[in-house]
């Protein structure tokens, strides 16, 4: 076992298998691009153990409160973990978090998105520390996300 699958052993979490997306919906792009040491990790929501979308689904501000949204946006990390492993054979490849752009579904006036991709930026901290996990970001609201999902997160990291 490599040293971030026993982090998230010790922390209770497991990854997702691959996304099952709605039947008829085709996406036709790769999870994660390889390009020279760069992997780009299109857009991921969050997916429970099935790997159907997690409930709950809807806006943040409306049907979600901060903490389900912050819980979401775990999720997703986890299902971004769970990609770039199939794409590298290995998550202590990673050596960088370079970006992240998290989506927030948010209702008219809520202003908390920080707080909700928080879920993710301090799962991957916990995992990668300080120096590996530290990551650019961005967390802005949405006026819909896709099948109604209440986060969206890209990524861009650097691996060996």
């Amino acid at each position: 076992m490599t040293r971030i699958e026993q982090k998230l052993q010790r922390l209770g979490l497991a990854l997702p298998p691959p996304a099952a997306p709605p039947p008829g919906v085709l996406l036709p792009f790769p999870p994660v691009r390889l390009v020279g040491r760069r992997a780009l990790v299109s857009g991921h929501g969050p997916l429970a153990a099935s790997g159907g979308f997690a409930e709950p689904l809807g806006k943040l501000g409306r049907e979600l409160t901060v903490e389900q949204g912050f819980q979401a946006a775990q999720l997703t990390g986890l299902a971004i973990l769970a990609s770039l492993q199939r794409a590298l054979g290995d998550l202590d490849r990673i050596t960088a978090w370079v970006r992240v752009f998290g989506m927030v579904n948010a209702a008219p006036g809520f202003m908390r998105m920080p707080e909700v991709i928080n879920g993710f930026s301090t799962l991957i901290l916990e995992l990668y520390g300080p120096e590996a996990g530290a990551h650019a970001r961005s967390a802005v609201g949405m006026a819909e996300l896709p099948f109604n999902i209440p986060v969206e997160i890209e990524a861009e990291v650097e691996f060996e």
